[in-house]
């Protein structure tokens, strides 16, 4: 598993829909300024709230704050991802986009021209799609790299036992392989063998953490503050999180932020980051990056992460 300086990831989801461009511009700036380095994105956000019913306006918005900003691509990476977007407004998951050959290249493309770059850091597989065949989203990926299109490439919500597989065919073709993942993953856990009411989304495993130590992948969480859920009483855990081990985990959660004199959000980060995971962040206002950032020099001990083990 790749543990070398693991970092906070700005998440753009609702850029260009429910955060408007100003407040945008502003976070982007700020996180910057804080030394933040990866965007995440998707080709898909957020054709569930733009009226449009298709995806596009965060690329859109971070290829417009690039170029109101000479050098700062030299400044950042850009993650996006391709799978999940609507070829028909208004019409999902029936028009997804999926992983076939013409849809990864496609999708990729479009990507550079919104974003308005010439190359994209890490292009994540949004999704599985067992329709095509992976050979195939393989070999297309593989091509992407090999044009210079894309210089890493990882997978979002798969199992570890289709990335192994995906890897194993990588070597077959001598094509670069998936070398990141990235899952839902944060301190409190939902109740075991209990479906998540977000569709989609995969929750991190020891088989997914076992498959990044063995080969040496990178591991991104997204999901890592629980929509704020850790410090705003007006959003509440879901359900499926209510059960005796989160009520353990938040009150060591509360001791370990009062002896470190940090927020809960920023011990979540911290716990996150000790193991070699990139938390992903969203952000609707500049004092919530500024806090994410900030939670790179809290320094949880053996001990702190002892207690979080006991507890859940």
């Amino acid at each position: 598993m790749n543990i070398t300086d693991p970092q906070i990831v700005l998440g753009t989801m609702d850029f260009g829909t429910r955060v408007d461009p100003d407040q945008a511009f502003a976070i982007l700036d700020s996180f910057v300024t804080g030394g933040g380095v990866w965007l995440d994105t998707a080709n898909c956000y957020s054709f569930w709230t733009d009226p449009s019913g298709v995806g596009g306006a965060s690329e859109r918005l971070i290829g417009a704050w690039l170029r109101a900003r000479p050098g700062v691509r030299d400044a950042v990476r850009i993650a996006t991802k391709v799978r999940h977007n609507p070829l028909v407004p208004h019409s999902w998951p029936q028009s997804a986009e999926g992983l076939s050959a013409r849809a990864v290249h496609a999708g990729a493309e479009e990507s550079l021209g919104r974003l308005g770059v010439d190359h994209i850091d890490l292009l994540w597989a949004h999704a599985e799609d067992r329709t095509v065949p992976l050979e195939e989203t393989v070999g297309a990926f593989g091509e992407l790299i090999t044009k210079g299109v894309a210089l890493r490439i990882g997978a979002a919500n798969h199992a570890a036992w289709r990335v192994e597989r995906a890897r194993s065919l990588a070597r077959e073709q001598r094509v670069e392989p998936w070398t990141a993942l990235q899952l839902r993953h944060s301190l409190v856990q939902p109740r075991p063998l209990t479906p998540l009411a977000e569709a989609g989304h995969r929750m991190l495993a020891a088989e997914d953490l076992d498959l990044a130590r063995s080969e040496g992948l990178a591991v991104w969480s997204y999901s890592s503050l629980m929509w704020g859920s850790y410090v705003r009483a007006d959003k509440p855990l879901p359900q499926t999180y209510d059960h005796p081990g989160t009520a353990q985990v938040l009150a060591v959660l509360d001791d370990v932020a009062g002896e470190l004199s940090a927020t809960r959000n920023q011990v979540v980060l911290a716990w996150l980051m000790r193991q070699g995971i990139d938390p992903i962040v969203g952000a609707s206002r500049v004092e919530q990056i500024e806090e994410a950032l900030a939670a790179r020099r809290v320094r949880l001990s053996d001990e702190h992460l002892a207690r979080f083990d006991e507890a859940r």
